[in-house]
């Protein structure tokens, strides 16, 4: 989050390597829980998508449900990031059922954000906003706030995709307010595009860029992920 994400993929591959070494299944499914978010923000969703189904298939051999309701909301997110909307909002109101029977209130933030996400892309509105009030009251309760910043980000998406599109400007701005605070560059970078793309969209070009230049221009790392792939790809156009 903090704009390493070369850094974050070494990390992964270490802990899950080690975690294989060891050789206890707790540890393992803890190391993959972890790795596969790191692969999802990388935008390297068939690896994420691999060690998803490895973690399920773990966790249904243990009788683990902690662990395979982790799996199976993950394995929604990712639906829900490669354009499988409908079933995204099964598999994640799946998991997240599963999750809350633990009675844990840990990742809710982050998955309600992306079922909402899901909804929207079917224009389920009522749904969509539903699930973002929800995120948005999950990270207030529990403090749970890592990831608080790209909720309001997929807010602004949302609202772009609803009737009332003028909404969307105050959710990124407010994305880009709480990732400042956190020094979290990649949720920064994420968006900047949204805002940006609003911008382009609207025919403001030169504003677009500007405002996404120098958020591209801090990174020194991580330029194979896909957000910065698309960075790079919407600044050449808004410069040309």
């Amino acid at each position: 989050m903090l704009g390493y994400p070369d850094a974050a993929l070494v990390d992964t591959s270490r802990a899950v390597e080690e975690a294989r070494e060891i050789g206890q299944a707790a540890t393992l499914m803890y190391a993959l829980v972890h790795a596969l978010l790191i692969h999802i923000q990388c935008g390297n969703y068939a690896v994420a998508n691999a060690e998803a189904d490895e973690l399920v298939a773990l966790a249904n051999e243990k009788g683990a449900l902690f662990w395979k309701a982790q799996g199976m909301s993950k394995q929604g997110c990712i639906l829900a990031l490669t354009g499988k909307a409908a079933e995204a909002v099964q598999m994640i109101t799946s998991g997240i059922a599963a999750w809350r029977s633990t009675g844990s209130t840990a990742w809710m933030p982050l998955y309600l954000a992306y079922l909402a996400r899901a909804h929207a892309e079917l224009g389920q509105f009522e749904h969509a906003w539903r699930c973002i009030d929800e995120a948005m009251m999950a990270a207030e309760t529990t403090k749970e706030r890592w990831h608080e910043a790209d909720v309001h980000r997929l807010a602004g998406e949302i609202a772009l995709l609803s009737p009332e599109p003028d909404a969307a400007k105050a959710y990124f701005e407010r994305a880009l307010s709480v990732a400042r605070a956190q020094q979290a560059k990649s949720w920064e970078l994420r968006a900047a595009m949204s805002m940006a793309r609003m911008w382009r969209d609207q025919g403001k070009h030169k504003q677009a860029h500007d405002l996404l230049a120098p958020f591209y221009g801090w990174f020194t790392e991580g330029f194979a992920t896909l957000d910065l792939k698309q960075a790079k790809v919407l600044l050449d156009a808004l410069a040309s």
